[in-house]
């Protein structure tokens, strides 16, 4: 909630809790002299009463509730005028005193329970305020039928005045008032712990409710029961606790409760209105058999409640049917985000030890394999969620410790391995009294550090990863408008020929200068221009950049080609295929000097992206696979995929060491290469002896700081004239 900047939640002051704490001990002074109780409950009900004005106006000013806490201020502003009218006229005041005390009574409760039900009116609309509407009618009308059937016997009443009966209508409206607000709250899901000051406020209502109840049941005679302690502490109780409510909200003793969790009511609050309707016909049923009219109307009432009957079970297995639909996906059948959610705060309030994994696919097609591999490899008793586009959520039961939510989390990463699909894990572990949200928004944020990876994997919530994402969330927006700003530069990294030396392209590598966090890593900031959607601007840029360059090299004599990376969320553009080949129409560059570099992941399934790359390719753009050896592709993709050229990952460079074992896996790619006709590059090449093996593996191409660092374009020229040819081949 939103708190003005002026005024702050402080504790209540100490001369506040002596004057409130003074209250219940004059109650029991007025039980041992009972002449003294006239006084004391007038004085006792204008203190709880003038508190509750001064707080009500506090939490008004602290942003919370307003309007209804200024209409509650003016409530018990009545209740005061109750007390001190009600004092004067027992004190011998004249006889318009009563009539004065009664209606500001009668008044300020009315509008006290007004002020709780426009909160939840004014925040609704639509289908929503009607219905609400209705079950708030329901439950108040019966409310008074409770009321009424509790209270005076109008045979009784029938020789009075008129004014006894003016007395008993004002006190069912005001007690109709106050029996909405407390459906309303109720129906909203607010009362959530008994020492939240909602539920201290519904708890003064219902005392009050009782209290007016009791009076109009000895009408004609109530005032004499109202001013002895029997039922004038009744009174005073249920106003202390109605100044309570306000004053914990105030000083910030409560809400002990999470917020949250009172985004919706829970299951049992639905039923209201049918209880509401079963209480009015119970009560009608012993109305009839206690006046004897059971054999006229008993056959009415019987069918009435015989269809009450029918009516309850149907309501009943609509309810449980929409929240089946509620709270499933409609395309996998699993939960949905808010089935788990619902999940979630059950096992937190009963306290039961659970973990939370949050699960993404980088494809999103592959969710119905997920959706099934999750299915067999969970126990029976675990929820598995749906919880956003190729994202799933488990809830883990009777999972306390690491080893146990790591152990289903490797499970689900073995068999998405076995069935050739790519997913990253995050793992949560629930933390006492900690609520539902923060474990799961915890697994989430696991799952997107461990989503940098570019192999499966999963990881386990540390708190400094809440670091890491605030970081992130800066940022991106950083990132919001840098290249309109031009603080983005492109180098260029030669790849040469291993065996003359010859600089025959170059890669395109995104530099990011900014005015306060200076030069920025590429491997912090791009993935988190990844998943803003902010690479989609940058990619086509750095194309166009590079087609430019490449034209202007081609132009001055130089044959050369460049290397642009395209990143996952770039392929997934409609337009990509039409965008490229129209950048270098404008550029005046031909499509063979153009490679387009992707990583291995997002060539596993033949999708669009694919079919925009063989687009390509058919209009003599050549199509490299980066880091080939580090993901999961199965190498038959690889006879039927548009691809060009094979980088070899700078890990597997780094291995070589003249030995057999140290050159496997680089030789593997390189034989496999040559079979398919592939062109192969090293990347990550720094020393001779690199080179010189690469060379006599079969390796064409390759890159490294032993050749040259990324240069400006300009100096791309310079390193090809200066770059004397490599050592012969030494194996």
């Amino acid at each position: 909630m939103r708190r003005s900047s002026a005024v702050r939640a402080r504790p209540v002051p100490r001369h506040v809790l002596l004057a409130l704490a003074a209250i219940p001990l004059a109650q029991v002074a007025g039980v041992l002299v009972p002449s003294w109780y006239p006084a004391i409950l007038g004085v006792s009900l204008a203190v709880a009463d003038g508190f509750g004005v001064y707080y009500l106006t506090r939490v008004a000013r602290l942003g919370l509730n307003v309007l209804p806490c200024r209409i509650g201020a003016v409530a018990r502003g009545l209740g005061v005028g109750n007390a001190v009218t009600l004092t004067a006229w027992l004190a011998g005041g004249p006889a318009w005193l009563w009539w004065a005390a009664v209606a500001t009574h009668i008044s300020g409760m009315a509008l006290l329970g007004l002020s709780l039900v426009l909160g939840p009116l004014l925040r609704l609309s639509g289908p929503h305020r009607q219905a609400f509407i209705a079950e708030m009618v329901a439950v108040g009308a019966a409310a008074v039928m409770v009321v009424w059937f509790s209270g005076p016997d109008p045979a009784q009443l029938s020789e009075r005045s008129g004014q006894t009966w003016s007395i008993i209508g004002g006190l069912l409206v005001a007690d109709l008032m106050l029996a909405m607000a407390i459906a309303a709250m109720l129906l909203r899901g607010m009362v959530t712990h008994w020492l939240d000051p909602i539920t201290v406020l519904i708890t003064g209502m219902g005392l009050a409710i009782v209290a007016d109840t009791r009076w109009a049941t000895g009408l004609p005679a109530g005032v004499e029961r109202l001013v002895e302690p029997s039922g004038g502490i009744l009174v005073v109780i249920a106003h202390l606790l109605l100044t309570l409510s306000p004053l914990m909200s105030a000083s910030g003793v409560g809400s002990v409760t999470d917020r949250v969790r009172r985004a919706g009511p829970p299951r049992w609050v639905a039923y209201l209105p049918l209880a509401a309707l079963v209480t009015g016909v119970a009560l009608l049923l012993v109305v009839i058999v206690r006046t004897a009219g059971f054999v006229r109307w008993g056959g009415l009432v019987v069918a009435m409640a015989v269809m009450l009957v029918a009516v309850t079970f149907r309501y009943w297995m609509s309810l449980r049917t929409s929240r089946a639909r509620a709270g499933r996906d409609p395309e996998t059948g699993l939960s949905n985000r808010d089935g788990l959610k619902e999940a979630l705060a059950a096992a937190v309030r009963g306290r039961e030890p659970f973990a939370v994994l949050a699960i993404t696919v980088p494809e999103p097609r592959a969710q119905h394999r997920m959706s099934m591999i999750l299915r067999g490899h969970v126990r029976a008793d675990d929820l598995v969620a749906r919880i956003g586009p190729a994202t799933f959520g488990v809830l883990l039961t009777d999972a306390g410790v690491t080893d146990e939510a790591t152990a289903a989390a490797q499970r689900v990463l073995a068999a998405a391995e076995d069935d050739g699909l790519r997913c990253s894990i995050g793992v949560a572990l629930a933390r006492p009294g900690e609520p539902a949200r923060t474990v799961l928004r915890n697994a989430e944020i696991a799952m997107s550090h461990s989503a940098r990876s570019v192999t499966s994997t999963f990881a386990i919530h540390e708190p400094s990863m809440n670091d890491r994402r605030a970081a992130d969330a800066a940022l991106a927006e950083a990132l919001e408008g840098a290249l309109q700003r031009g603080e983005f530069t492109v180098l260029y990294q030669p790849i040469v020929d291993l065996a003359t030396g010859r600089v025959v392209a170059a890669e395109a590598l995104l530099r990011w200068h900014h005015p306060l966090h200076g030069a920025v890593s590429p491997a912090t900031f791009i993935p988190v221009a990844e998943r803003s959607g902010e690479i989609v601007g940058i990619g086509r840029w750095v194309l166009e950049q590079a087609a430019h360059q490449v034209a202007a090299w081609r132009a001055a004599g130089a044959d050369l080609s460049v290397t642009v990376n395209v990143s996952p969320r770039q392929l997934r553009e409609p337009h990509l295929a039409r965008d490229v080949l129209t950048v270098l129409e404008q550029a005046g560059a031909p499509a063979d000097c153009l490679v387009v570099e992707v990583t291995e992941s997002a060539m596993v399934d033949e999708t669009a992206e694919v079919a925009a790359l063989r687009r390509l390719r058919s209009a003599g753009v050549r199509i490299a696979i980066d880091d080939f050896g580090t993901g999961y592709s199965s190498l038959q993709y690889l006879t039927r995929l548009p691809v060009d050229v094979l980088k070899i990952d700078r890990s597997f460079v780094a291995r070589l060491d003249g030995t057999a074992e140290g050159a496997a896996i680089a030789e593997a790619v390189i034989r496999l290469a040559q079979i398919l006709r592939l062109t192969t590059v090293a990347e990550g090449i720094e020393t001779e002896g690199q080179a010189s093996e690469l060379l006599a593996l079969g390796s064409e191409r390759g890159q490294g700081y032993l050749f040259s660092r990324p240069v400006a374009p300009e100096r791309v020229l310079d390193v090809a004239v200066r770059r004397a040819p490599s050592p012969s081949p030494s194996r």
